[in-house]
């Protein structure tokens, strides 16, 4: 029962990686061992046959090619006996044939012996006596008798090292089978080890990598599939926990970045994000020598709006005005809510005549598109705005310039579009739209 509860908890819960590796490791290292043994054991008899062709089969296959050897000596001495020229060679030649008899290599051998025996018998007859042709047919039968004798040995000789190495090469070939089936189950056990690890060990791990880039970038993660591993398992729900917070902290940054940088009534940057906007712009365009402009914008008589209609119909106004400001601008150009009915504008890669043509695009939009507060109550309203060119000197003293030419348009009657021409106080260049046709397209 508890080795059931522990298989049912390994299976549900995953298997500690220090279990399951040491599981894996016993198995291998029975298998592996119970294949050494019996690779030690034709090892062993491979040794005992290389012993034994050491200290039996090769001097006793040496001794049959010595004796071999005495037996053709022997043939070829009593060939000399018999074609002698002399008496003394032929004598000779028989004492010879008297020592090969009498060698204990051709003594040791039954067949050799009494062959050696009656060839010694035979030539020394023959020495003495004449030969007659039955003499010469005798002796070529003996002759033959001996090279045969001395084949048959050779061929034994041979045929012990055969038989022994014929042995050695059957358990060489049954070790070299029993290695290709080791190999062949340690191939094996190494694939299933490398499968299991890549399954269970590497896969997760490289979807941990994946998520944790995904997470570093901002990117949704994929949910990670049940584990069998149980630290892995706890990995990947601690990389889910991680997810989940980096999610909300993600969330939370985003709206204090939306608070930071947004003005909340309007949409529109607020004041301290566009400051630095404009600051990094306005050393590019410095840097680079590109044209680039700034302009202050006012609502017209935005506090009498205030005082007749309240502040929500005020707050009306300024979202309806940043709203249209924000449809009509470019991409590239960068406006904020500068404060109170107030806005600020830069304009990227643009010249003062490019402005100026921008600048009365957005007050002519706004002239002609009055807030409809009731069926009978349609409000008009007007926009004053200062431009300067911001391509030399510092954000500061162009916003102060562009804020000139925004008093110069007040001052002037209001719903116009002036230029700060130079640093020079009083310096400015101004247009508007007739006030009796204040809705009509601009030039």
């Amino acid at each position: 029962m508890a080795q059931r509860s522990f298989l049912e908890r390994a299976t549900r819960d995953g298997w500690p990686a220090g279990t399951a590796f040491a599981l894996i490791a016993g198995v291998f290292g029975c298998i592996f061992l119970a294949l050494l043994f019996f690779l030690a054991v034709d090892q062993r008899l491979v040794l005992e046959g290389s012993q034994r062709l050491l200290d039996k089969t090769v001097p006793s296959t040496l001794e049959h090619f010595r004796l071999a050897r005495n037996v053709e000596q022997l043939r070829l001495e009593g060939e000399r006996v018999l074609s002698g020229p002399t008496p003394v060679a032929r004598q000779q030649a028989l004492f010879i044939i008297s020592l090969l008899a009498s060698h204990p290599a051709l003594m040791a051998d039954p067949r050799a012996a009494e062959l050696a025996r009656e060839v010694e018998r035979f030539l020394a007859r023959a020495a003495r006596e004449e030969m007659s042709e039955e003499s010469y047919a005798a002796w070529t039968a003996l002759s033959s008798r001996l090279s045969l004798l001395a084949d048959d040995v050779s061929i034994e000789g041979v045929n012990l090292a055969t038989d022994d190495l014929r042995q050695m090469s059957a358990i060489m070939v049954q070790s070299r089978v029993k290695l290709a089936v080791v190999l062949a189950l340690v191939a094996a056990f190494a694939g299933l080890v490398l499968f299991l690890i890549h399954r269970h060990l590497i896969r997760p791990l490289q979807m941990m990598d994946e998520a944790l880039s995904a997470l570093r970038a901002g990117a949704p993660v994929k949910p990670f599939a049940p584990a069998a591993m149980r630290e892995i398992g706890a990995v990947e729900g601690a990389i889910g926990q991680l997810r989940e917070v980096m999610h909300e902290n993600e969330t939370a940054r985003q709206q204090l970045v939306l608070l930071a940088t947004t003005d909340d009534l309007t949409g529109m940057f607020n004041r301290r994000h566009f400051m630095a906007l404009a600051e990094e712009e306005i050393k590019r365009a410095q840097r680079y020598d590109r044209p680039l402009c700034v302009a202050m914008a006012d609502l017209d008589f935005f506090k009498q709006i205030n005082d007749s209609y309240g502040h929500a119909v005020g707050d009306l106004v300024l979202t309806s005005i940043a709203e249209l400001l924000t449809k009509t601008l470019r991409q590239s150009d960068c406006a904020c809510r500068y404060g109170g009915e107030e806005f600020a504008f830069l304009f990227s890669e643009t010249s003062l005549a490019e402005a100026h043509r921008l600048a009365e695009r957005l007050r002519h939009r706004v002239a002609k598109n009055p807030l409809q507060l009731s069926d009978d109550v349609c409000l008009p309203v007007t926009l004053s705005l200062g431009l300067a060119d911001a391509s030399r000197g510092s954000l500061a003293t162009s916003l102060k310039r562009a804020d000139e030419a925004l008093y110069e348009a007040k001052k002037q009657g209001r719903n116009r579009v002036f230029i700060a021409l130079s640093a020079d106080h009083g310096s400015f260049r101004g247009s508007a739209l007739p006030e009796k046709n204040s809705h009509s397209q601009p030039p």
